[in-house]
């Protein structure tokens, strides 16, 4: 028997790179018990909802899982299965690494750096009230006296909570990962400045964590300078750890830095279980054209390896990826030189795990 892991195939394209990324991740010769679940649009009209209990009910299961792409409607609808999936299993980290990676088209060709993002409190943690109804205006009357400040009767609310658990635990996760991996600096990104109880509190628990870690450089940056730093000289910074929205923003910057999110791997971890995703969206309009560029699951694969503790199977994945793409024979058409004839989404992922296997422990 092999690790159990939950693979969630999503909509849109999602079915087609989950595919790819089971035949990549198979090809390092790590045993996975693939227990495969659908979740999305295409399952609305069987159970009602996107996010099927049993879905969730496999991951607490098999305690690590593996997501396609879901689609979620834009102001309407139902609410992220992402961000619904990260607040039932309390999966309060997202890593998102951001790697050059040779053959990709960019504006820099250095860039290696992880964002590591609070993922269940700030303005995402769905406290909203509209602006039209009583529990809005209840909310506006209220904030109003407490603060003193006038708020427009047409307003509507969100409220950005902040703990020092939530931040605790961030931050110690981002050193964590930097002891792990070798790095050498942990920058806490906030606005506190303007923020001074909210990101205040945050910059405050930092500072108190980095004292465990005297071998690692901390420092901090408010987030609009961070932004201008990382296209000046991206090459200071290393992992960056934030408050949930900035991390959202950041990490797709950081993204465009590398090529864009179909190279952008992602994770979320939590005490108890994990779900590895790519960053981008589900790409409805190309689902079962089998052109959709896989690296950014397979990459995301990448780190669920390194989370299953499979060190040398991760690397040789990594390697593969990037030796495939610099070599441009078996890409999909974003990725492709022009005048050269792509491959499809499934066709790369066979190149991927065919070099996979070609690749020695040491290479």
């Amino acid at each position: 028997m092999g690790y159990p892991v939950t693979l969630i195939r999503g909509d849109g394209i999602g079915p087609e790179v989950a595919k790819a990324t089971q035949t990549a991740i198979d090809a390092t010769g790590v045993a996975i018990d693939w227990k495969v679940v659908d979740a999305g649009i295409d399952v609305m009209d069987k159970y009602g909802t996107p996010l099927p209990e049993h879905v969730l009910d496999s991951i607490r299961e098999t305690k690590v899982a593996i997501k396609g792409p879901i689609t979620t409607p834009v102001g309407t609808g139902f609410r992220s299965v992402n961000v619904e999936i990260r607040k039932q299993l309390d999966l309060y980290a997202n890593l998102r690494p951001a790697k050059s990676i040779r053959g990709v088209r960019s504006y820099f060709s250095d860039i290696d750096l992880v964002i590591v993002r609070e993922n269940t409190e700030d303005l995402y943690a769905g406290i909203e009230f509209t602006h039209d109804s009583p529990e809005g205006a209840e909310a506006r009357a209220s904030l109003s006296q407490l603060s003193g400040k006038f708020i427009r009767e047409d307003s509507a609310i969100g409220v950005k909570p902040i703990s020092i658990h939530g931040s605790r635990q961030i931050v110690e996760f981002a050193f964590k990962h930097a002891q792990a991996f070798n790095r050498k600096k942990v920058t806490a990104v906030h606005k506190a400045n303007i923020m001074k109880f909210t990101d205040g509190l945050f910059l405050e628990v930092a500072r108190d964590v980095a004292k465990s870690y005297p071998e690692i450089e901390f420092e901090d940056r408010i987030v609009d300078n961070m932004c201008m730093q990382l296209m000046q000289k991206p090459e200071l910074y290393d992992v960056l750890v934030m408050p949930n929205l900035y991390g959202d923003i950041l990490s797709d910057l950081c993204a465009g830095m590398i090529g864009g999110l179909g190279v952008a791997p992602g994770a979320n971890i939590g005490a108890q279980y994990a779900v590895f995703e790519a960053i981008h969206g589900s790409a409805p309009k190309y689902a079962g054209q089998n052109r959709a560029n896989p690296t950014a699951l397979i990459l995301s694969g990448v780190l669920m390896l390194q989370h299953l503790e499979e060190m040398e199977a991760a690397s040789r994945l990594q390697q593969a990826v990037e030796s495939v793409i610099a070599e441009k024979k078996h890409v999909t058409y974003d990725l492709a030189l022009p005048r050269t004839q792509p491959v499809g989404t499934q066709e790369m992922a066979e190149a991927i795990a065919q070099r996979c296997g070609t690749l020695s422990p040491s290479s």
